[in-house]
């Protein structure tokens, strides 16, 4: 195929951005679609390639994968290799066991898989993954594994046959993208199914360009055209953010104005000279090199800082990433395009860099990220534990003849007095020191969790679809019926801050910031509408209405409720203060706190709410705080002490802090 300069200049339209954003610059709040860009860009690159070759009766599986080895594996081993050493020596335990498995999923192209079943509670934010952006790569290779076959076995059948087939694929994949992005934001965003329709806009568009007969444009129309392209990428750039619910439709505005780029962005127009700048273009040839760099550079210089890094900083590692770029251009990935490797030591070279990697996140994952590592003579409950994300003490399914309810049994399990827990992820902190407890009373736990609901049923994460999640009262009600058969007292325990999307900040702003510097790393996903009388609700009061309607449906059932009050949020992760202050010290701080009027201006309107309800019958009512706040350190909440951590992350409790707070209402538990 002919040289396009204008694709390389797109390129580095797509990947700016995309840099920027992983930055933290919010004008740029959209800049993730750059990625989408890139898909429309392989898409078109790797069509035109393989249709040149298969009307000439040339087209070769094991020449396409072997150029694709050439392009992707040398650059891509590289950087694995050397975040190696940096994790060892930087990361805690357990994310050296995250970052292991990363290696693996990253040498099979399936860390979209990985790092969407990773998504939760318990998940490292994303910033802080060295290898997240892998995911985008292993998605472009599975399309790689299925498209060229596919071209070669309906090839004969005729074009036609083969575009209509594209199509139907194509709209089926975007029907399936648009319902996910608000019933499975998480799916939606890393898995192929609701992906491949980007590519294949891209495909199109080789499909088209590949005729001979085709309609030439007007040197208007290529104008207009390439630069309403550009001023589509622009747009979603500038006005898209992670509340947009994507790649469902909104993702066609980036996609299709990366194929009108592609279709009018000749040589002729103006946009198109624009692209073929000597400087764009130069950015655009180590645009791989330079999207494979960016992310483990920020990744490790936020593991570093206690705080976000700067903008100032972000720009140097920016500056770092491009000459870094260049030289893993310049002298690893322009040699292995070359001929001077035989297509077996292209193949032989991969091979062994793979399985060597997948061994090493192998061994990796299997020591635990090497958690014997950690001195035995320090107190490391912060540190040394990573809670499952999957369903901690036990995992609910569901529970027949109550519809939307799910279950699971954990304690003394073959008692007849039994207790139920319902809550997040602060319920799961808590609840391996309460399996403890409860085999020791002999009383039976109950998880319990609504299907696909929040813990307030009416609270509706801003990216879900509202129209879905209007039963969750329904199930709530469900929940209900099946606390009254069990005929257990009822733990309720949330973590209570959240602010209602677009409007609130009111207090609870997220993230989480004290007022002396401490930032929570990331809490956007708690970001709420609230559903009031069928109607979708931003306000304050809104809040108070959903929780009042939750603690009131409990307690008409008649069952003690244990109202866990809320757990003072830090606004440090307690595991990386201990683990920076460790390497520079050999020693845990001594104490982690924060203002205790920090905790009460944050968290009064929900307290408020809740002692609304002091002296109802069967309310027994638990305030953390009193565990942590004025009584370790006078006027000052903590979340460590004597070098004893109470605090797995920002807001999570370790298993010293969970027994703390258990301990406060235990002995009430089946009286």
């Amino acid at each position: 195929m002919d040289y396009r300069r204008e694709i390389d200049g797109l390129r580095a339209l797509a990947l700016l951005p995309v840099i920027l954003f992983h930055a933290g610059f919010d004008t740029l709040s959209g800049g993730f679609v750059g990625v989408d860009v890139f898909f429309v860009i392989s898409g078109y690159l790797i069509t035109t390639i393989i249709l040149a070759e298969l009307e000439r009766g040339r087209f070769s599986i094991v020449k396409f994968y072997e150029r694709r080895a050439r392009r992707i594996f040398p650059a891509l081993f590289l950087v694995m290799v050397i975040c190696i050493p940096f994790t060892w020596f930087w990361l805690l335990p357990t994310e050296i066991n995250d970052f292991s498995q990363s290696l693996v999923a990253a040498s099979v192209f399936a860390s979209n898989i990985l790092f969407w079943r990773e998504s939760g509670y318990f998940d490292a934010a994303a910033e802080l993954k060295p290898l997240l952006h892998t995911w985008s790569l292993a998605l472009e290779v599975q399309y790689y594994v299925l498209f060229p076959p596919f071209l070669v076995m309906f090839w004969r059948s005729g074009k036609r046959r083969v575009l209509v087939t594209l199509v139907l694929v194509f709209v089926a994949s975007l029907a399936v993208a648009q319902w996910a992005a608000y019933a499975n934001p998480a799916a939606a965003f890393y898995l192929l199914p609701t992906r491949c329709w980007e590519l294949l806009i891209g495909t199109f568009a080789a499909f088209y360009l590949s005729q001979e007969d085709r309609t030439e444009f007007g040197k208007v129309a290529g104008e207009l055209g390439g630069w309403l392209g550009v001023a589509l990428i622009m747009y979603a750039v500038f006005a898209y953010s992670k509340a947009t619910p994507f790649p469902g439709l909104y993702a066609l505005v980036p996609t299709l104005g990366a194929v009108l780029v592609i279709l009018f962005a000749t040589q002729r127009t103006t946009v198109g000279k624009f692209l073929s700048n000597k400087v764009i273009v130069s950015v655009g040839l180590i645009s791989y090199s330079a999207y494979l760099w960016h992310q483990p550079l920020f990744a490790f210089a936020r593991h570093r800082s206690l705080t976000e890094p700067s903008h100032s900083v972000f720009l140097l590692l920016s500056v770092l990433t491009f000459v870094l770029a260049y030289f893993s251009w310049r002298y690893v990935e322009l040699p292995f395009r070359g001929k001077t490797l035989s297509r077996f030591k292209v193949f032989l070279i991969s091979g062994v860099g793979s399985i060597l990697m997948i061994a090493i996140g192998l061994y990796g994952s299997y020591k635990d990220g090497f958690i014997s590592r950690l001195p035995s003579n320090i107190v490391w409950e912060s540190l040394g534990r990573k809670l499952d994300i999957k369903g901690d003490i036990c995992v609910p399914v569901g529970v027949v003849d109550f519809p939307g309810v799910m279950a699971c049994e954990f304690g003394d399990k073959r008692a007849t007095k039994s207790v139920i827990l319902y809550g997040d992820s602060h319920a799961q902190a808590i609840s391996e020191y309460l399996n403890t407890k409860l085999i020791q009373k002999n009383i039976k736990g109950i998880k319990v969790a609504l299907e696909g609901c929040e813990i307030v049923p009416t609270i509706i994460n801003s990216r879900a679809n509202v129209e879905s999640k209007r039963d969750c009262s329904k199930k709530l009600s469900s929940l209900f019926l099946f606390m009254k058969v069990k005929n257990s007292d009822v733990i309720v325990v949330s973590r209570w801050t959240f602010r209602l999307y677009p409007v609130g900040g009111y207090i609870e702003d997220m993230p989480y910031k004290n007022s002396e510097g401490g930032v929570e790393t990331d809490a956007k996903y708690r970001e709420y509408v609230a559903l009031i009388n069928g109607g979708v609700r931003f306000d304050k009061e809104a809040k108070r209405a959903a929780l009042e309607q939750l603690i009131e449906v409990i307690l008409d059932t008649n069952l003690r409720l244990f109202l866990i009050y809320p757990v003072p949020e830090i606004g440090w992760n307690i595991s990386r203060l201990n683990w920076n202050h460790y390497q520079s010290s050999g020693a845990l701080l001594d104490s982690i706190s924060i203002p205790k009027e920090d905790f009460e201006s944050r968290n009064r309107f929900v307290e408020n709410i809740f002692d609304s309800f002091a002296g109802r019958k069967n309310l027994i009512r638990v305030k953390p705080s009193e565990v942590f706040c004025d009584t370790f350190v006078k006027h000052r909440c903590v979340a460590q002490h004597n070098t004893v951590p109470f605090y797995y992350d920002d807001d999570h409790l370790s298993d010293v802090g969970a027994k703390l707070v258990v301990d406060k209402f235990i002995d009430e538990i089946g009286r």
